[in-house]
């Protein structure tokens, strides 16, 4: 299993490919099953290291309003 710095890298990395304006989830960036097998602590976790680098880094992505079920909501921004 990975660590969750690895799987924030990981998200990090696929968060690049997304075009502008489109509208995702941390959970997205990742396959299915890869996502079900990450515990759900380290799901937590991970989605707070990633608001935390959106917040803290020069970025193109932009934390937008949270779900219904308390997930954050990203949009890439317009470049």
């Amino acid at each position: 299993m990975k660590s969750v710095n690895e799987l924030l890298k990981q998200a990090i990395s696929e968060s690049t490919c997304l075009q502008e304006n489109e509208i995702f989830l941390v959970r997205d960036l990742f396959k299915g099953y890869e996502w079900n097998r990450i515990s759900r602590s380290d799901r937590l976790l991970l989605g707070t290291l990633f608001l935390n680098y959106v917040h803290n880094t020069s970025t193109r992505l932009a934390p937008i309003e949270k779900t219904s079920s308390g997930q954050q909501r990203y949009k890439v921004k317009n470049i």
